[in-house]
């Protein structure tokens, strides 16, 4: 058992997959010498070379080019894309080959590749660097979407995406990289579309992502001291959903609070909140809350930002205030 920093897990769950899988091989941007601009690929061109572990252009669109075409050709390719908002810049190619290509060609062609990317706000990089595109991809039939928030989790589902058949989109959240955690030594392989109950609880339910998993579970213990009893759910893959998970809690608690960083507009809380509304609505004692961010661009300014995205205080005052009424 080790303590690593998340970012560190990334190359970690990287590396074992490389060294099972010939196949698998890293392009991206800076992602050789420099060892990532976030430093999650630090170490893989020492062990693994120049021909496995490949510095590309500055275009996205060249990277999940060449990256597509490495999956159909019987590789299994690791893409990044630096920061999470530049997958407008290549959506075009994601949505409308990655994600079909395996039904337009009956399963003729697969594309198992994985475009991994830094994901999120907090860090005051402004409107342009701080999205958290979970919810695009969400909505995008034929792709795989996967959030871990634990270093632990990194190194699982980074292999499982990358051992899958299926296009996955890997989200690392920029806030999470310098936190650490256990990990296990030896091979980790995880299962995507599963969920973790990170604290049991009766009173309520509370579903979160990302960043926001750590801050959920601040609040629980907030809300603990007040006599609120609620259990935290990480989702950790939203496609495919663990609706088992989530919905088996709700039954339970019958109260159920949805704490995302996107914005309130279409994001996937709301489509949680919906399977809860046709599944659990007996079960419910109350109306499903989303904490969520306004929707507005994310602002640079530390005040700012703060204010606008779910903290500890705001997780807590919410689901506090429900119960009480």
């Amino acid at each position: 058992m080790a303590e690593l920093t998340y970012r560190d897990a990334v190359a970690r769950g990287i590396a074992q997959e490389m060294r099972r899988d010939e196949r698998v091989v890293l392009v991206g941007e800076d992602v050789a010498g420099a060892g990532g601009v976030f430093k999650t690929t630090v170490g893989l061109l020492d062990e693994f070379g120049p021909a496995r572990v490949v510095d590309t252009p500055i275009s996205e669109q060249a990277i999940l080019g060449a990256t597509m075409g490495a999956a159909m050709t019987g590789m299994r390719p690791v893409a990044e894309i630096m920061f999470s908002d530049f997958f407008a810049v290549c959506w075009d190619i994601v949505v409308n080959q990655i994600a079909k290509t395996r039904y337009m060609t009956a399963g003729q062609v697969t594309l198992p590749l994985v475009i991994k990317t830094g994901n999120g706000g907090g860090l005051r990089f402004g409107a342009q660097h701080s999205q958290s595109i979970e919810n695009w991809a969400m909505a995008v039939p034929g792709l795989k979407v996967v959030t871990p928030s634990t270093p632990e989790d990194v190194v699982g589902l980074m292999a499982a995406a990358i051992r899958d058949d299926d296009p996955v989109i890997f989200c690392e959240h920029k806030g999470l990289y310098a936190s650490k955690g256990e990990v296990p030594d030896g091979d980790i392989v995880d299962s995507l579309g599963t969920a973790k109950v990170r604290r049991p609880g009766k009173d309520a339910t509370i579903v979160a992502l990302g960043m926001m998993v750590p801050r959920a579970l601040a609040a629980a213990e907030s809300l603990a001291a007040q006599g609120i009893d609620a259990e935290v759910i990480d989702v950790r893959s939203l496609v495919p959903l663990d609706t088992q998970t989530i919905l088996g809690s709700v039954s339970r608690t019958g109260r159920l609070f949805t704490v995302e960083e996107n914005p309130q507009v279409l994001g996937w809380g709301a489509e949680i909140a919906s399977l809860a509304a046709d599944e659990c609505f007996w079960d419910l004692d109350g109306p499903v809350q989303r904490i969520t961010t306004p929707h507005i661009p994310l602002p640079s300014a530390d005040s700012l930002e703060d204010l606008v995205m779910p903290s500890e205080e705001s997780i807590a005052r919410t689901v506090e205030k429900a119960l009480q009424q």
